[in-house]
């Protein structure tokens, strides 16, 4: 998923499926696919799969739905040729970076950005009052509940985030997005917040009230927009290819999570010895850590402070073309529900179809 999200085109997604690492040869020499003739039957399977799917909102608005590699343990963005084709076609292009700015955002912007040679006008933070709440130490069961102390010491989990957006020089706006719950109160409070910061702001009910609940944000984002006109952002990464593996994970870790620094177990090392001798020092990082924390434990919400990340392994996606460094105890292939969602898809007789969306 992660090749086919980053091949600019079938030419390249050839290349990248012929460099995947399959095996070692007895004097321990890698064995790729395109050893063993592989990588072109591979690109027969997947050339109808590299074409970009135009999918449409129920109000008629288009996307492109293009590859799903997980933002937790691979890049976590759609497709460059989905993204290249929606930035042929529009004026304005609103593409997701999953699993949070610390995870999904980061590999948009230092792999998948760099690799397209492509840069945003900035960035869209998705917020709720629920999850920030969660951050200050809330409840799950109470995040709902009006709980302003709780609100206001989660803004130091957001503060977080503006920081690391900053850092990549780029303007940013909160999208707020509306729960029926949610107070006017706790709302003018993060407005507030975003005030101070000189950060524009907007409520999104779209999942309510669909357009028209969005009105507000697309205006915020216009504006954005066109303040940088005259100035665009130009890019800006928090390491270069040449920096050795060990500083670009800091580089991150210190940026974007907080870290102090970053230990590596003695199999780390190793895999870090076993990725150079297959040339992939100078690959980018691929960061696989969990997307309930900023650090590498879960357990430890808010804006932690004072800690060291541990990375316990390191692996090469040669054909993705970046090294993975798995960090805490997480799934490595994506997890899935107990019941799966297609049981609650309907058809009615009149055609209209429920249980797409949750809480249908």
């Amino acid at each position: 998923m992660a090749i086919l999200a980053l091949a600019e085109n079938l030419k390249d997604l050839e290349a990248r499926l012929g460099r995947i690492v399959v095996g070692q040869a007895p004097d321990g020499s890698p064995v790729r696919a395109n050893d063993v003739n592989a990588a072109a039957s591979m690109v027969a399977l997947l050339k109808d799969a590299l074409m970009p799917n135009l999918a449409q909102t129920r109000e008629g608005g288009p996307a492109i739905v293009h590859a799903g590699p997980f933002g937790n343990i691979a890049h976590g963005c759609s497709s460059v040729v989905g993204t290249r084709l929606a930035l042929a076609y529009a004026d304005e292009v609103v593409t997701e970076a999953g699993f949070g700015f610390d995870l999904g955002a980061e590999k948009f912007l230092d792999i998948k950005c760099r690799s397209a040679g492509v840069w945003p006008r900035g960035v869209m933070l998705v917020v709720t009052l629920r999850a920030l709440k969660h951050h200050g130490g809330a409840a799950a069961a109470k995040v709902a509940d009006p709980d302003r102390e709780a609100l206001l010491k989660g803004f130091n989990h957001l503060e977080k985030h503006l920081e690391s957006v900053a850092a990549f020089g780029l303007p940013a706006v909160l999208c707020v997005n509306r729960f029926p719950q949610d107070t006017e109160a706790e709302l003018d409070e993060l407005r507030a917040f975003a005030k101070a910061r000189g950060v524009g702001i907007a409520v999104c009910d779209g999942f309510g009230k669909g357009g028209e609940g969005s009105l507000e944000l697309a205006d915020t984002v216009l504006a954005m927009l066109d303040a940088t006109d005259a100035a665009p952002p130009k890019p800006r990464f928090l390491y270069e290819l040449e920096q050795t593996p060990e500083e670009k994970i800091r580089a991150i870790a210190r940026t974007v999570y907080g870290a102090d620094d970053v230990a590596f177990t003695p199999g780390a090392r190793k895999d870090l010895e076993t990725a150079r001798a297959l040339g992939g020092a100078g690959l980018p990082v691929c960061m696989a850590k969990t997307h309930l924390s900023l650090s590498d434990d879960p357990a430890k919400t808010g804006r932690p402070r004072g800690f060291t990340l541990t990375v316990r392994e390191v692996r090469l996606s040669a054909g993705a073309g970046f090294l993975v460094a798995l960090t805490g105890e997480l799934l490595t292939m994506p997890g899935l529900p107990r019941e799966p969602a297609a049981r609650r898809v309907t058809v009615h007789p009149d055609g209209s179809i429920t249980g797409l969306m949750q809480g249908e």
